[in-house]
C-alpha cells in the first residue's frame, strides 16, 4: 500500500512547493540571484517572451511553442523510458522466479535476492531507474514555468482565448481538459504492458487518481500552467501513439474482436 501512495505523495509535494515558494512575490529579472532563478526561471521567462514577440505578441502562443520545444528536447528520455518499460516486462518471468527462489525474509536471503536481481539487470542491460528520468526532468521545468509565468508581469497580465494567463481559468475548462488528457495519456501508455497483479493494481489506481489530482490543483493555479500541462499531454499522446503504434493497433483489433464475439 505504501508503494502505491508514494507517487501521489510525490505529486502532492510538488504542488505544495508550487503554491508555497517564498520567492513568488519577487519579479524575475536578469538581476535575480541564485542558480534556480538564473538558470531555470529567467531563461524560461526569456524564451516565452521571445516566442511571444515572434507570434503576434501573444504570450499564450509563446507558452504553447515553448512547451512544444521543451517536450521535443526531452523526447529522447521519453523514448528511453518506453524501451526501459518493455525491457522490464521482458525479464518479469525471471524476476518472479528469483523472488520465489529467495522468498525467505531473512537478511542474508534478501541480500542474495538483491545481488541476483542486479546481475539480471546487468545481463539484459536494463536500468530500472530509466523510467523515472522523464518525470525527474519535467518536475523542475514545470515549477520553473510556474515561476516564469507568475513572476513575469507581461506574461501574468496577458490574456489568451477566454482566460488571463496569470489567473485561474474562470470557467474551469482547462483544468477539466488537463484531467482528461492526463487520463488518455496514461491509458494509452499502459497498452501492451504485461505486469504482475500488484503493479497492475497500482497503475490502475494512478490512472484514475492522477487526473483527479491534476484537476483539483489546476482549479487554483494560473491558467497558463494548465495550458502548459494540456499542450504537454497532447504532445505526449501523439508521441506515445507513434512510439507504440503497433501495440495500440493490436490492442484495438483485440478489443474489436472481443466486441464482435459478444
Amino acid at each position: 500500500m505504501k508503494k502505491r501512495i508514494l507517487p501521489i505523495i510525490g505529486l502532492a509535494s510538488i504542488m505544495m512547493l508550487l503554491a508555497g515558494c517564498t520567492e513568488m512575490n519577487e519579479p524575475i529579472t536578469a538581476e535575480s540571484e541564485g542558480f534556480w532563478n538564473s538558470y531555470i526561471v529567467y531563461p524560461l521567462s526569456l524564451l516565452i517572451i521571445w516566442m511571444a514577440e515572434h507570434l503576434g505578441h501573444s504570450y499564450g502562443w509563446g507558452l504553447i511553442v515553448t512547451t512544444l520545444i521543451i517536450r521535443t528536447a526531452i523526447l529522447p528520455l521519453m523514448i528511453k523510458q518506453v524501451k526501459s518499460s518493455k525491457a522490464m516486462q521482458a525479464i518479469q518471468p525471471e524476476m518472479k522466479a528469483l523472488q520465489e527462489k529467495y522468498s525467505s525474509k531473512d537478511q542474508a536471503t534478501q541480500r542474495q535476492l538483491q545481488q541476483e536481481t542486479m546481475a539480471l539487470f546487468q545481463k539484459y542491460n536494463v536500468n530500472p531507474l530509466a523510467g523515472c528520468l522523464p518525470i525527474l526532468v519535467q518536475m523542475p521545468i514545470l515549477i520553473g514555468v510556474y515561476h516564469a509565468i507568475s513572476r513575469t508581469e507581461q506574461i501574468a497580465n496577458d490574456s489568451f482565448l477566454w482566460f488571463d494567463l496569470g489567473s485561474p481559468d474562470p470557467f474551469f475548462i482547462l483544468p477539466i481538459v488537463a484531467g482528461i488528457t492526463t487520463f488518455i495519456q496514461q491509458k494509452i501508455s499502459m497498452v501492451g504492458m504485461n505486469t504482475n497483479p500488484q503493479m497492475q493494481a497500482q497503475m490502475t489506481m494512478m490512472l484514475y487518481i492522477m487526473p483527479i489530482m491534476i484537476m483539483i490543483f489546476a482549479f487554483n493555479f494560473p491558467a497558463a500552467l494548465s495550458l502548459y500541462w494540456v499542450v504537454g499531454n497532447i504532445y505526449g499522446i501523439v508521441q506515445t501513439y507513434f512510439i507504440k503504434g503497433p501495440e495500440l493497433k493490436k490492442a484495438a483489433a483485440e478489443n474489436a474482436g472481443g466486441a464482435k464475439k459478444k
